[in-house]
Order: structure tokens, then sequence, then C-alpha cells
């Protein structure tokens, strides 16, 4: 019997990529586009959702913060944001930090919602999937810490 069950789950159609109609794969010619330009257009997507404070781990946040401080250089849209791409496809992993008071289920549904629509009308790719990571929750007293001198430290005169 388990024999049969197999063949079964060997039957079953699987949601496979060379299935997929896709604007970018026509008669006339294919349309490849690169993984950086998925990361990029999700990483705008992502920032655009109330509740997101912002992308990536400590590391890259810090080092975010640091290169925003240098004159002429770009914001890093896409720290934070991990794609895997086919010809016709893709799927995408997400690390943010949500603003304290926020719903973490009501922010991820938007951030799908808002990626989904974005990557899927900016490229023609079909999103299979968007994995979520909440790595921390930003507290509204953090920002006060960050500007004033801490109590035990001299203050320069």
């Amino acid at each position: 019997m388990p024999e049969a069950k197999q063949s079964d789950s060997n039957q079953t159609p699987q949601n496979n990529a060379a299935d997929v109609r896709s604007p970018l794969v026509t008669d006339m010619g294919t349309t490849t586009i690169a993984e950086n330009v998925v990361a990029k257009l999700t990483g705008i997507a992502a920032r655009e959702v109330p509740g997101v404070f912002g992308m990536g781990n400590a590391a890259r946040r810090a080092f975010d913060t640091l290169t925003d401080r240098i004159p002429g250089s770009q914001t890093n849209v896409s720290g934070g944001v991990s794609v895997e791409k086919g010809e016709k496809q893709t799927a995408i992993d997400l690390t943010i930090v949500v603003e304290y008071g926020t719903s973490i289920v009501d922010v991820a549904e938007a951030i799908r919602r808002n990626v989904v629509r974005a990557v899927e009308q900016g490229t023609g790719l079909q999103v299979v999937e968007v994995n979520i990571d909440v790595t921390d929750v930003h507290l509204p007293e953090e920002d006060d810490t960050e500007d004033k001198p801490a109590k035990d430290s001299p203050e320069l005169n």
C-alpha cells in the first residue's frame, strides 16, 4: 500500500517554473532581470509600510547609518533583503525591525502585499513567497538615548 501512495504523490502536479507564463519570455526574446533589481524594489516597498522601523540585522543597520553620513553616498534600500530568482519566478526573504506598538502580523501582511505588488508589476516575475524575519522591536526611548550623553560621562564645556 505505501507504494501506491508514493506513486500517487509523484503524479500530483507541482508548481513548476516551466508551467508559469511570463511576459519576460516571449517568441521575440527573453528579458532577464538582475537579483539586485528585485532586492531594491522589495526594499523600497517594505519601507513604505507603516510600522517598519528598519531593515536588516543590527550590523547592517549600523553600517547603513555610517554610510548615510558620507556626503554623496546613496542609501542602501536593499539591506535586509535576500532574493532567489529564476527566469520567471522569485522568492524573497526580508529581515526587519518593527516599531513598538504595531501589530507584527499586520505589518508582515502589509509588507507581503506591497512587495508582491511592486515586484510583480515592476518586473513581471511571479513572487512565489515572501518570508519575513522580525529581529527586533524599536522602542521610542531608544531615539532619546542616542542624542543625550550618559549620566556618568563627563560633559564637555
